[in-house]
């Protein structure tokens, strides 16, 4: 049997590096990209820990440049002649009162968590379409199905995902194409630290909401986070079942966070 082939966006830390380990262990030749080599340190030292570095092809792709994913996505099927499965992890989050963030930061915000996502999906749509199978798993998050204060950017990107993949799945779940949202709560990963980005107004003592902004800084920094290992295997589960649900929201914590985003003191 030919070996499943998985594209995975973000694996340079936290959900996509993780995943990537996991799925070449799982017996998938794995497509592992990422914006800048010069940082797949950890990815080579998480693959040959779990002696997974030979199914794993590391490659560079920045998602939000749309016009270049089609030519990548061929350039995958002429390597290994199909797609089984895409994992669009790549994302970051932009911090700050809603008043305080700039268009330009919300619109790049939403060039890589939505129309990235979006931008991969449809390169590889015409691959499955022909196969008449593949599986399509969104990295969303508890902030797609819930607003919450100081992160209504990335809630924002998160919901419109939400919407659109669920639209998606109806639409070609008759070709065999799964398409699966997956919606982490808090877990230990670059996007409460190196990934995430402040809006610049936000930083400025000058905002009508800078105290408010530390206040949040210090509740979310004590939320609690869990082990992102287990985003990852429940990843690699989905990507080999064969009647996947449209929805996976992961934590232990994650139906608590839900029920009580609204009570996190912002005043």
């Amino acid at each position: 049997m030919t070996e499943p082939v998985a594209i995975i966006t973000g694996c340079s830390s936290g959900f996509g590096l993780l995943t990537c380990v996991e799925l070449a262990r799982a017996g998938f030749r794995v497509v592992a990209t990422m914006r800048d080599l010069g940082r797949r340190e950890r990815l080579d030292q998480g693959a040959a820990a779990a002696a997974a570095s030979a199914r794993i092809d590391v490659r560079s792709l920045d998602v939000t440049h749309f016009e270049a994913l089609p030519a990548f996505v061929e350039s995958v099927v002429r390597n290994y002649s199909r797609v089984d499965c895409l994992i669009n992890n790549a994302g970051f989050a932009v911090g700050g009162f809603a008043e305080d963030i700039k268009l330009e930061e919300l619109r790049l915000q939403f060039e890589t968590n939505f129309f990235g996502a979006v931008a991969m999906t449809k390169a590889v749509l015409p691959v499955m379409r022909r196969q008449r199978s593949g599986h399509i798993i969104q990295l969303s998050s508890i902030s797609g199905l819930h607003g919450a204060v100081s992160v209504s950017s990335y809630s924002a990107s998160k919901h419109a995902l939400e919407g659109w993949t669920e639209s998606l799945r109806m639409e070609v779940s008759s070709l065999g194409i799964k398409v699966v949202l997956v919606e982490p709560g808090s877990f230990q990963t670059d996007i409460w630290t190196r990934g995430a980005v402040m809006g610049k107004e936000a930083t400025k003592n000058t905002s009508p909401n800078f105290q408010r902004s530390l206040r949040m800084r210090a509740v979310i920094q004590q939320i609690p986070k869990a082990d992102p290992i287990v985003v990852a295997r429940l990843i690699a589960k989905i990507a080999q079942e064969p009647h996947p649900k449209l929805r996976y929201l992961v934590g232990r914590d994650a139906k608590i966070q839900l029920a009580m985003k609204r009570l996190l003191p912002w005043k």
